[in-house]
């Protein structure tokens, strides 16, 4: 039985720079998606339409969710523009936050569960027979926002990485418990998160393709469950990298020069959170844990 892979004090350097990659690259959807949501609501022009995206039957809140937040008691003291403001604002916050490195252990406890939100507040027709006079999701709100479960899972891990290299925590708030780095961490267990983290949107890209809403990264079905299955399942040596190169040409794609700088980080900001998990994969490698490998053991 092989030894499960610990991360010892040698290789803490190693490992607290793939926690800033990881970090860096979460930061940054938190960051380019708030701060465009907030460019757009204080914009007299453009809040409006930005409120109408958001709650409009293919936005993201269900009737559910804008009932219980805009009617009752609730309802006296926020107001639909209110509400995205409010929510912008602690996106960029939180964001800003995890790239600078301050407090992000709890950033990502409670980023890895309200991630989920989305998924729960989706407003969906999937009901059969019935079909709706108003446009809205007909896929599963599950596989719509399968990268955001992806992004959950990166967060988990995140919070058992820690800050890593470059942080405010470690600069400044080592001494406490929840930014100190833990001297008994197991890769084998946080790379299983990252493989299905990874190997899940890839999956269901592949196997769903050409349904409503369902991210593909404009490749072949093939193509994507083939590379979903071998992330998660096999030790390939630079498999990682492969799945990096894989997002980075469809980073690639997406420019558009006529777009801004945020405009497009917002429109890219998930793949760009897959692109630094799979360079993390690539570093530090695919664990021990529940995985193929055709590496010889040596006696």
């Amino acid at each position: 039985m092989s030894k499960t892979t610990v991360i010892s004090k040698q290789n803490y350097s190693k490992f607290e720079f793939a926690a800033l990659v990881l970090r860096v690259g979460l930061g940054l959807v938190f960051f380019s998606g708030g701060l465009n949501k907030l460019i757009l609501l204080l914009n007299s022009e453009t809040s409006s339409i930005m409120v109408n995206n958001y709650l409009g039957t293919t936005g993201y809140i269900n009737s559910f969710f804008t009932n219980y937040l805009f009617t009752g008691t609730l309802g006296e003291f926020l107001s639909p523009q209110g509400f995205l403001t409010i929510l912008s604002s602690v996106e960029f916050i939180l964001g800003i936050m995890l790239i600078i490195g301050l407090f992000v252990r709890p950033i990502s406890l409670i980023s890895g569960f309200l991630l989920w939100s989305f998924v729960i507040a989706l407003p969906t027709e999937t009901v059969p027979g019935v079909i709706l006079d108003v446009k809205t999701y007909t896929s599963p709100a599950i596989l719509v926002m399968i990268r955001d479960i992806a992004l959950s899972g990166m967060m988990f891990t995140l919070y058992n990485m820690g800050s890593g290299l470059y942080s405010l925590d470690n600069k400044f708030l080592s001494k406490y418990k929840f930014a100190k780095m833990k001297n008994n961490i197991s890769w084998d267990n946080l790379a299983l998160l990252i493989r299905l983290s990874l190997g899940i949107v890839l999956i269901v890209g592949g196997l769903f393709s050409g349904l409503d809403h369902i991210q593909s990264f404009k490749a072949s079905s093939i193509i994507l469950v083939v590379l979903g299955v071998a992330i998660i399942l096999f030790d390939i040596k630079y498999l990682g990298y492969v799945l990096a190169a894989f997002f980075l040409y469809y980073l690639l794609l997406k420019l558009n020069f006529d777009k801004s700088i945020i405009s497009y980080l917002n429109s890219v900001k998930r793949e760009f959170a897959l692109f630094t998990a799979s360079l993390v994969l690539g570093y530090l490698g695919s664990g021990k844990s529940h995985i193929i490998s055709f590496k010889r053991n040596k006696n």
